[in-house]
């Protein structure tokens, strides 16, 4: 792919700690697990409970009640006030619905429709994400005079430079492709006000550091950073070490993520074989609009995906084995609503942000913090939404456990669950 020869120029202004804010949001790398969480102590309690409340642009709160978004979720209440009020700020949560609009309603807040220049730049591990806030932040900016434009690899670089010579007020994008286009200075960022280092630990465990860094040490010196991240592994805390100054800590809770809106059932059946009768019986009788599944692992997505094709069902199956081009493809016919069914993994599936009104997870996962990226699918905001567990009798003891870890209620799918889908449709559904 084309790459831009230009070299960094020594006298770039490097951002200055004392003019730094910083706010770290989630995600959940398995490699850091054993990682001490206790690095980060909560000392912001502040909680703005509607949007309302947030003195938000007359536009922008026009646009987000337009976006079908009714109350802010737990990571907004305590994410997005700290932001727009310029303060340095960590916030460790989980990767759960409502991060990605955090940051669009952040940004859009903050930038000058007047300028044309970017002045805040989200930088996030995946295309699928990238695309996703753009599309958010799109949606959200509807009655504002705001561009904003998606610089990811894929493409070739000499269409995103002319993109970013235009002057667009936000930019999203990968690491790679955002450090080419400053360097070779097709993206103007003098006049910089807010950057996004979105998942920050799923970024630096993809190897990512060396992109990650250039982009932090070219940024003007009173721009104000914004982080993300569950975990707390040792190259995050170097980041945050190095690159803010007297932070506000925001701690998230697994109790308090939006699964309230989210109907969860379970069906216990006596062997792992009967959970394909259940669910051929589900899709024959549930009316499905859209809904994921989610399995364990490439090898049992393909298989379930075979078996429900010879049954004459119809969906789509992704996973990381396929190439990107491929992947690609079926999310946009997912997104378009041509494809009903997804049967995917969790760790891809994180990487974009889709919501439907139906989850099915064919078996539980096996770390528990992975359910709330599954499940978290199914209702955003006070949208509402229907998870359905399919277990085997062996499996069922770990319910009360997703339970106690969620402050949540899974109960045994009832008869009438067909009715219960068809009251949780989403509103664009």
């Amino acid at each position: 792919m084309d790459r831009c020869a230009a070299k960094e120029n020594a006298e770039t202004p490097i951002f200055n700690r004392s003019h730094t804010t910083v706010i770290i949001m989630a995600t959940n790398d398995r490699r850091f697990k054993n990682v001490l969480n206790s690095e980060l102590q909560s000392n912001y309690d502040e909680v703005t409970e509607s949007f309302d409340a947030m003195d938000l642009k007359p536009d922008l709160l026009r646009g987000i009640h337009s976006y079908g978004f009714k109350r802010p979720c737990a990571i907004q209440q305590r994410a997005i006030m700290p932001i727009i009020q310029n303060r340095d700020v960590i916030a460790q949560a989980l990767s759960g619905p409502g991060k990605t609009a955090s940051f669009s309603i952040s940004a859009l807040q903050k930038v000058d429709p007047k300028i044309r220049a970017c002045q805040g730049l989200i930088v996030v591990h995946a295309r699928e994400l990238a695309l996703q806030i753009h599309r958010d932040v799109l949606a959200i900016s509807q009655f504002m005079d705001i561009d904003c434009f998606a610089a990811i690899g894929g493409t070739t670089i000499h269409e995103d430079m002319e993109a970013a010579r235009q002057g667009p007020q936000i930019v999203v994008g990968t690491p790679g492709r955002i450090r080419d286009i400053i360097q070779c200075r097709a993206l103007q960022i003098e006049e910089m006000k807010l950057f996004i280092l979105d998942e920050v630990d799923e970024m630096l465990s993809r190897g990512f550091a060396g992109e990650i860094y250039t982009i932090l040490h070219l940024l003007p010196k009173f721009t104000q950073f914004v982080l993300h991240s569950v975990t707390m592994p040792q190259d995050v805390l170097e980041v945050t070490t190095e690159f803010m100054r007297d932070p506000v800590c925001v701690l998230v809770k697994n109790q308090e993520l939006p699964l309230e809106g989210i109907k969860q059932f379970y069906i216990a059946a006596p062997k792992e074989e009967w959970n394909l009768q259940t669910l051929s019986d589900l899709y024959e009788t549930v009316p499905i609009t859209q809904a994921v599944i989610f399995c364990d692992s490439p090898r049992k997505v393909d298989w379930l995906t075979d078996n429900l094709t010879a049954r004459d069902f119809s969906v789509s199956a992704m996973h990381g084995d396929m190439e990107q081009s491929q992947r690609d493809g079926i999310t946009k016919k997912f997104r378009s609503g041509s494809s009903r069914v997804l049967i995917t993994t969790e760790p891809l599936a994180r990487d974009i942000d889709i919501q439907v009104s139906l989850v099915i997870n064919y078996g539980l996962p096996t770390k528990r913090d992975d359910y709330i990226h599954r499940v978290g699918r199914g209702g955003c905001l006070c949208r509402k939404g229907v998870a359905i567990n399919l277990l085997t009798i062996n499996e069922a003891h770990m319910i009360s456990g997703f339970e106690l870890y969620y402050n949540t209620k899974i109960e045994a799918m009832p008869m009438n669950i067909a009715d219960i889908i068809r009251n949780a449709k989403l509103p664009n559904a």
